[in-house]
């Protein structure tokens, strides 16, 4: 097991990918798959073709599906601002399995693993990577 960290803005967008894949080539086994579990409950973790467009096009895509201008009862409950950033972590997921093979992530060639920050401030987001 692994845990890495990094310090994010709001819908900032980071490629974990070469971090998951240093742990995976220095890992025990030649194949298996590896969890990526982004800790917490405003982060995400998924995958994109990591090219501007799309770090501009998956933001505006999801603050259609929650504004963070609007009302949600989450922020009577608990007294802050940052229910949409739950609901978009749970519509994206916070963590996903990965297969490898001799040591390397099989993706797409285009297809990089990405970490988003949908807290409505700064935060140190954790990702743990397990081998399974």
């Amino acid at each position: 097991m692994k845990i890495l960290e990094y310090e994010m803005d709001r819908d900032e967008i980071v490629d974990i990918t070469p971090d998951i894949e240093s742990f995976v080539k220095n890992c025990e086994k030649d194949e298996g798959a590896v969890l990526v579990f982004s800790v917490g409950s405003t982060g995400a973790v998924t995958t994109l073709e990591y090219e501007p467009g799309l770090l501009n096009d998956l933001p505006r895509a999801m603050e259609r599906i929650a504004p963070y201008s609007d009302s949600y009862e989450h922020h009577k409950t608990w007294n802050d601002d940052n229910g949409s950033s739950h609901i978009k972590s749970a519509v994206i997921g916070t963590s996903m399995i990965v297969p490898f093979s001799k040591r390397r992530l099989l993706l797409g060639t285009w297809q990089q693993i990405v970490l988003i920050n949908f807290d409505t401030r700064k935060r140190r987001r954790r990702v743990i990577l397990h081998v399974l």
